[in-house]
């Protein structure tokens, strides 16, 4: 079962990253969709690595991974801004502390641990 719940979680993050890829080409999309995604994509991440821990201590993992990120953002340093400058550390490790995107994780957090519970939970629920 274990098994199947990491493909299920592997499957909901490529999903999750070529809807943000594919986000930042469409215009009109706001860019904290972006920091939306990002949060899902962490979350189902962490349900990946992790597919033994209850919801909540998931929920907790994944919020922390996305403030450490974000916080980490004001560190200046020669060495990281370089690593910002390029495609794969700009989406990774962002560029710029801003406020509203604790918000846009924790929304993204609280939508996937959702999605999860309605889905993948429960579904387990009831094969037992």
């Amino acid at each position: 079962m274990l098994q199947n719940n990491r493909f299920s979680y592997l499957t909901l993050i490529i999903f999750t990253v070529i809807l943000g890829i594919v986000s930042r080409k469409i215009d009109g999309i706001p860019t904290y969709f972006g920091d939306i995604l990002y949060a899902i994509m962490v979350y189902f991440g962490m349900c990946f690595l992790f597919v033994n821990y209850n919801q909540k201590r998931v929920i907790i993992l994944a919020l922390l991974f996305c403030y450490c990120i974000e916080f980490l953002q004001i560190y200046r340093a020669e060495w990281i801004v370089s690593i910002r400058k390029t495609s794969l550390g700009h989406y990774i490790l962002g560029q710029d502390f801003i406020w509203s995107d604790l918000v846009y994780y924790t929304l993204g957090i609280v939508f996937s641990s959702f999605l999860d519970f309605i889905i993948l939970k429960k579904k387990d629920k009831l094969s037992l």
